[in-house]
């Protein structure tokens, strides 16, 4: 499931690349953003490695760098996000003050997890779920370049969602059929990833959510942007970080 999901994501990036959306011309922060969060992708797929061939020493003592790394990801994935939305350059087919709402709600929900997973690295049952979980909040932006969005509006994010449902629903399968029980880690982690979409889409038209983007648009291009007004699809590819 680990290869599974690093596969995805590397698909859908590299479809970006392909399609002329992604360049290695994107702003430093951007380069910046990718290689955290791909260096994460490498990490996870590594550490479920090391568990396989026995290297547990190891793995414990990279567990270490990972929270790190994923401390680092929180900071970095927010401040990419907010200036994504300063510079008015949300994808189209998201409301810009749910782009702004649902990044942060992700990779705050993803830092979540993995503080609950180290937390009760000892019980690998329970550790071991919780990050999956948290690996599969991950995948939602390579969904979002490998679905047709545009022509999910208004419902793009809700695509996405029930594209990354699919991780959890396949361990809840396959630990019935093991176990003849599904583990209360999992359905801890699903709960957390259905409860952080119904949060980004309640939060989003929330005054809190409008307060927010205002607050970080504020002397910006962004702020001239309608919060709750879908943008107009760009002529040219939509470069992401411009």
């Amino acid at each position: 499931m680990a290869i599974a999901m690093a596969l995805t994501i590397v698909a859908g990036f590299s479809l970006q690349a392909a399609t002329g959306r992604s360049t290695f011309g994107a702003p430093p922060l951007v380069h910046l953003h990718a290689f955290i969060f791909f260096g994460w992708v490498v990490l996870f797929v590594s550490q479920n490695f090391l568990v396989t061939r026995g290297s547990i020493a190891l793995h414990r003592r990279l567990g270490w760098v990972g929270a790190g790394w994923a401390s680092a990801m929180v900071g970095v994935g927010i401040y990419t996000t907010v200036a994504m939305t300063r510079n008015a350059t949300t994808p189209f087919f998201f409301l810009p003050a749910y782009f702004l709402v649902m990044n942060i709600l992700s990779v705050l929900c993803f830092g979540s997890l993995v503080i609950v997973a180290i937390s009760m690295r000892k019980r690998t049952e329970w550790h071991r779920r919780f990050m999956f979980c948290a690996m599969a909040i991950l995948t939602g932006p390579a969904f979002g370049r490998l679905l047709p969005m545009p022509l999910l509006v208004p419902y793009a994010e809700w695509g996405v969602f029930a594209a990354v449902m699919m991780w959890p629903l396949i361990a809840i399968v396959a630990d019935h059929r093991r176990r003849g029980y599904v583990h209360p880690a999992l359905w801890w982690g699903t709960a957390t990833i259905i409860l952080m979409q119904i949060s980004m889409t309640l939060m989003a038209h929330s005054v809190i959510g409008l307060k927010l983007y205002a607050v970080s648009t504020a002397g910006y291009r962004g702020a001239a942007i309608a919060p709750l007004a879908f943008p107009t699809p760009p002529s040219s590819p939509l470069i992401t970080g411009r």
